[in-house]
Protein backbone atom coordinates (compact mmCIF):
# COMPACT_ATOMS: atom_id res chain seq x y z
CA UNK A 1 0.00 0.00 0.00
CA UNK A 2 1.27 3.20 -0.72
CA UNK A 3 2.27 5.32 1.94
CA UNK A 4 2.24 9.44 2.39
CA UNK A 5 4.93 11.74 1.60
CA UNK A 6 6.70 12.29 4.70
CA UNK A 7 6.13 15.68 4.70
CA UNK A 8 2.53 15.35 4.79
CA UNK A 9 0.95 13.99 7.94
CA UNK A 10 -1.28 11.21 7.70
CA UNK A 11 -4.49 11.90 9.14
CA UNK A 12 -4.00 15.28 6.68
CA UNK A 13 -3.29 12.99 4.00
CA UNK A 14 -6.26 10.75 4.11
CA UNK A 15 -8.42 14.22 4.83
CA UNK A 16 -7.27 15.59 1.95
CA UNK A 17 -7.89 12.03 -0.17
CA UNK A 18 -11.48 12.42 0.83
CA UNK A 19 -11.90 16.35 0.36
CA UNK A 20 -10.91 16.33 -3.36
CA UNK A 21 -13.64 14.97 -4.72
CA UNK A 22 -15.76 16.34 -2.78
CA UNK A 23 -14.03 20.30 -4.02
CA UNK A 24 -14.56 18.52 -7.93
CA UNK A 25 -17.96 17.67 -6.88
CA UNK A 26 -18.75 21.08 -5.73
CA UNK A 27 -16.90 22.79 -9.06
CA UNK A 28 -19.16 20.98 -11.07
CA UNK A 29 -22.09 21.42 -9.19
CA UNK A 30 -21.39 25.69 -9.36
CA UNK A 31 -20.55 24.67 -13.88
CA UNK A 32 -23.95 23.13 -13.43
CA UNK A 33 -25.84 26.00 -11.86
CA UNK A 34 -23.89 28.38 -14.62
CA UNK A 35 -25.33 26.28 -17.60
CA UNK A 36 -29.22 26.77 -16.25
CA UNK A 37 -28.63 30.38 -16.77
CA UNK A 38 -25.76 30.48 -19.78
CA UNK A 39 -28.27 30.19 -22.45
CA UNK A 40 -25.65 31.44 -25.49
CA UNK A 41 -23.21 28.49 -24.13
CA UNK A 42 -20.00 30.98 -23.68
CA UNK A 43 -19.08 30.55 -20.15
CA UNK A 44 -20.63 33.07 -18.68
CA UNK A 45 -23.55 34.65 -17.35
CA UNK A 46 -24.69 38.24 -18.40
CA UNK A 47 -27.30 40.72 -16.55
CA UNK A 48 -29.81 39.65 -19.36
CA UNK A 49 -29.44 35.92 -18.95
CA UNK A 50 -29.38 36.27 -14.94
CA UNK A 51 -32.45 38.84 -14.80
CA UNK A 52 -34.48 36.33 -17.43
CA UNK A 53 -33.76 33.28 -15.50
CA UNK A 54 -33.92 34.78 -11.90
CA UNK A 55 -37.79 36.11 -13.49
CA UNK A 56 -38.67 32.94 -13.43
CA UNK A 57 -39.58 32.91 -9.87
CA UNK A 58 -41.84 36.25 -10.04
CA UNK A 59 -43.62 34.48 -12.86
CA UNK A 60 -44.22 31.14 -10.78
CA UNK A 61 -45.47 33.35 -7.55
CA UNK A 62 -47.67 36.12 -9.92
CA UNK A 63 -50.60 33.19 -10.13
CA UNK A 64 -52.93 35.19 -12.07
CA UNK A 65 -50.69 36.63 -14.17
CA UNK A 66 -50.87 40.46 -14.15
CA UNK A 67 -47.34 41.32 -13.77
CA UNK A 68 -47.51 42.23 -10.27
CA UNK A 69 -47.31 40.14 -6.97
CA UNK A 70 -49.98 40.52 -4.50
CA UNK A 71 -49.54 39.81 -0.55
CA UNK A 72 -51.79 36.71 -0.61
CA UNK A 73 -48.46 35.83 -3.76
CA UNK A 74 -45.62 36.87 -1.74
CA UNK A 75 -44.79 34.08 0.84
CA UNK A 76 -46.21 33.76 4.19
CA UNK A 77 -49.12 35.45 2.42
CA UNK A 78 -48.35 39.49 3.19
CA UNK A 79 -46.28 41.91 2.40
CA UNK A 80 -46.38 44.86 -0.27
CA UNK A 81 -47.03 44.84 -3.67
CA UNK A 82 -44.18 44.21 -5.99
CA UNK A 83 -44.08 44.54 -9.81
CA UNK A 84 -42.43 42.51 -12.16
CA UNK A 85 -40.22 45.89 -12.91
CA UNK A 86 -39.34 46.16 -9.29
CA UNK A 87 -38.46 42.84 -9.33
CA UNK A 88 -35.89 42.95 -12.09
CA UNK A 89 -34.67 46.41 -10.51
CA UNK A 90 -33.34 43.95 -7.78
CA UNK A 91 -32.31 41.70 -10.03
CA UNK A 92 -30.39 44.09 -11.44
CA UNK A 93 -28.86 44.87 -8.59
CA UNK A 94 -28.11 41.98 -7.25
CA UNK A 95 -26.28 41.05 -10.36
CA UNK A 96 -23.85 44.32 -9.91
CA UNK A 97 -23.09 43.13 -6.41
CA UNK A 98 -22.11 39.60 -7.79
CA UNK A 99 -20.18 40.77 -10.79
CA UNK A 100 -16.85 41.75 -7.95
CA UNK A 101 -14.59 41.48 -11.03
CA UNK A 102 -17.00 44.22 -12.73
CA UNK A 103 -16.51 42.20 -16.49
CA UNK A 104 -20.48 42.52 -16.68
CA UNK A 105 -20.65 38.19 -16.93
CA UNK A 106 -20.80 36.26 -14.44
CA UNK A 107 -18.13 33.19 -14.12
CA UNK A 108 -19.44 30.30 -11.96
CA UNK A 109 -17.43 31.24 -8.73
CA UNK A 110 -19.36 34.88 -8.91
CA UNK A 111 -22.62 33.12 -9.61
CA UNK A 112 -22.64 31.04 -6.64
CA UNK A 113 -20.92 33.87 -4.22
CA UNK A 114 -23.22 35.29 -1.66
CA UNK A 115 -24.56 38.39 -2.14
CA UNK A 116 -21.96 41.06 -0.65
Amino acid sequence: MPTAPRFLHPGLAATLALLLPLAAAAQDSRNAYLRQFDTDGNGCVSEAEYVAYMSRGFERMDANHDGVLEPDELPGGRGKLVTLKEWQANLRRQFHKLDRLRTGCLDAQELTAPPG
